[in-house]
């Protein structure tokens, strides 16, 4: 039942449209939504029955306001703003950055190059994609380099370069290549792209047949190699339009609170690559999925297609407002439809399987959560961000972050930190440096704050958090002290202005909780702890061994990886990194006997053992 506060609030709400920000006990907004009526639609959360992800929201709001705007289309694109603004948590959320998909693009320049890559920039240069995975695209890049090669040197350096040589650079090494050569060759390349390989084809195979004949038995044999990749990578994927329009299909499907998204992507005449998505949603199926496109189209990866396919329950006109009036339609017929309605197939399978296999237990998720912060006297949160420390008598200090949201592990989310300005074993400082590291980069990007910190430790770890957060951030966030028996088990949580043990109910699903995030943050930091400790551990011994400084060394750490790998290389293997042979043979001689005194080290160590 809504308080004498917020019903005061509803009988304000004017009969226009706009958008509405709902806020939790801490003035923190948790949702923002649209409306083409402010008072029916906010009256709508306190004076009916809901369950679910709504049900969750309307238990947290403590406050509400709201913006007035001329129309519903004006209200929609305020909402984005207010959404990409805010990152309100029951909003419907992308991953933000380049988690994208990449794409292959020819470069604008005097002698342009063919590259891969993930960020898109308006700089004149031709982007094809997007391309399923990095592989897909590196094999791509690879067979066009061998077949249209443009440039693949740094440019003018008097002399032609190696690729030159194996047929794979037009020349700019060493001399100036025509703009019209490149043209005819980028006309090439774009054809291909775009599905249209039997040029390709019909030129290799009389370059084969050419090299046979010559028995030149090799060269005959790798251009049959490339004849192979088209028929196998681009041949066997079916041709699913009589076009080369890029387009995008979006189609949905909706059960129980839950929104099922299918993107397929549609280029060079192939449906190149499909997403997925899967969201429980607080608004109406279409208003959401409109939010999501738009919020699609902003990423930093994103390309726009030349033409969106959605089904006919949303708006075409305002979805090709927001993604700059790129054409949005609803096929009615033909090959479009079926595409669309695959998609929408594909949305309903997924949303049935996912019915099947996730326990929506709330008991052992936010339930969990809910125990814990209300035990703690807090207001009820989502996020937690836990810390925790390692190191080895002082020597490789690291920290690590795991993050929980609604009592599930988010592992997209966890950081890992080497401190640099703690040299010892010191809790507090180092406690101190990560806090203030994490916490300065959220303030700086305006990003979402935990609802509460833990640290894997005491009474000296929590105040060093509270000093950084409150005396030098400025920052009101909750934090808990996770403290371990005699036995290394989890035993209870630390809070309050005293560091007052809450003692815990150890059957209950908070304390279980509770030992999943500090068993998780303990796992994470050590598997880091260990993964930097042989590192450097690998880098002293190769830097005691004389010829080998800090270039040769980092070369023989990408390349091989430890010492075990370096110690099988050849001598002809080492020198291949530009090593000298001399060098290369006192590598191969001095892990020789490390890994004689190893073994040795070992069988002294089992006869003592027995």
């Amino acid at each position: 039942m809504a308080s004498d506060y917020i019903e005061h609030k509803l009988a304000l709400l004017p009969d226009m449209p706009g958008c509405y920000l709902m806020k939790n006990i801490n003035g923190k907004i948790i949702y923002v939504g649209k409306a083409k009526n402010l008072k029916n639609r906010v009256r709508s959360y306190f004076k009916s029955s809901h369950d679910g992800k709504t049900a969750r929201l309307v238990s947290e709001i403590a406050d509400f306001e709201y913006i007035v705007v001329s129309s519903d289309k004006e209200a929609f694109l305020l909402e984005i703003t207010l959404i990409q603004k805010h990152r309100p948590y029951f909003n419907i959320k992308l991953k933000q950055g380049n988690g994208g998909y990449p794409y292959i693009k020819i470069t604008n320049e005097r002698d342009p190059q063919i590259k891969i890559v993930n960020t898109l920039v308006k700089d004149g240069g031709f982007y094809f994609g997007p391309y399923p995975n990095v592989y897909a695209a590196d094999e791509t890049v690879n067979f066009l380099q061998k077949v249209y090669p443009l440039r693949r040197c740094n440019g003018f350096q008097n002399r032609p370069c190696l690729y030159y040589h194996m047929g794979q650079c037009l020349g700019a090494c060493f001399k100036v290549v025509p703009e019209e050569t490149y043209a005819k060759q980028i006309k090439r390349i774009k054809s291909f792209l775009n599905g249209n390989v039997a040029h390709a084809k019909q030129m290799l195979t009389a370059r084969m047949e050419k090299a046979a004949a010559n028995m030149e038995y090799e060269r005959a044999a790798e251009i049959r190699d490339l004849i192979k990749y088209i028929e196998i990578t681009v041949e066997k994927q079916k041709i699913i339009s009589n076009d080369n329009t890029p387009r995008d299909i979006f189609n949905y499907y909706m059960d129980k609170g839950w929104l099922s998204i299918q993107v397929f992507f549609i280029r060079q005449s192939r449906l190149m690559k499909r997403e997925k998505r899967l969201f429980p949603i607080i608004d109406d199926p279409e208003e959401e999925m409109v939010s999501f496109i738009s919020q699609f189209y902003k990423q930093k990866n994103q390309i726009l297609p030349k033409e969106i396919l959605v089904p006919k329950s949303l708006p075409t006109d305002v979805i090709s407002h927001v993604v700059e009036d790129v054409p949005v339609r609803t096929p009615q017929r033909g090959q479009k439809r079926d595409l669309l309605e695959m998609a929408g197939k594909n949305a309903q399978v997924v949303l049935e399987e996912k019915f099947r296999l996730l326990e929506l237990d709330e008991s052992k998720t936010t339930g969990a959560m809910k125990e814990l912060t209300d035990a703690m006297g807090i207001a009820p949160g989502h996020k937690i961000e836990a810390f925790d420390h390692s190191h080895i008598q002082g020597a490789d200090l690291v920290s690590a972050m795991v993050v929980f949201v609604d009592g599930q592990p988010n592992k997209n989310l966890y950081r890992k930190y080497k401190l640099k300005t703690v040299d010892h074993a010191d809790e507090a400082a180092s406690t101190k440096e990560v806090i203030r590291r994490r916490y300065t980069r959220l303030l700086k990007e305006h990003a979402e704050m935990p609802d509460l910190i833990l640290m894997d430790g005491g009474v000296i770890q929590m105040n060093a958090v509270k000093d950084v957060l409150v005396n030098e951030l400025g920052l009101d966030i909750p934090v808990g002290g996770m403290v371990k028996n005699t036995h290394h088990q989890t035993a209870d949580l630390l809070y309050g202005d005293n560091d007052t043990p809450l003692q815990l109910d150890p059957k209950s699903q908070g304390f279980y909780l509770l030992q999943r995030i500090q068993d998780e943050v303990h796992r994470f930091a050590i598997t880091y702890h260990h993964k930097v400790h042989t590192k450097n551990s690998l880098s002293s011994r190769l830097d005691s061994i004389s010829g080998v400084g800090p270039k040769t060394r980092n070369k023989l750490l990408r390349k091989f990886g430890s010492l075990k790998k370096i110690s099988n290389a050849s001598v002809e293997d080492i020198r291949k990194l530009g090593v000298p042979e001399t060098v290369a043979q006192t590598i191969k001689f001095s892990l020789s006997k490390i890994d004689e005194e190893r073994k040795v080290t070992n069988y002294q160590d089992k006869k003592l053992t027995h």
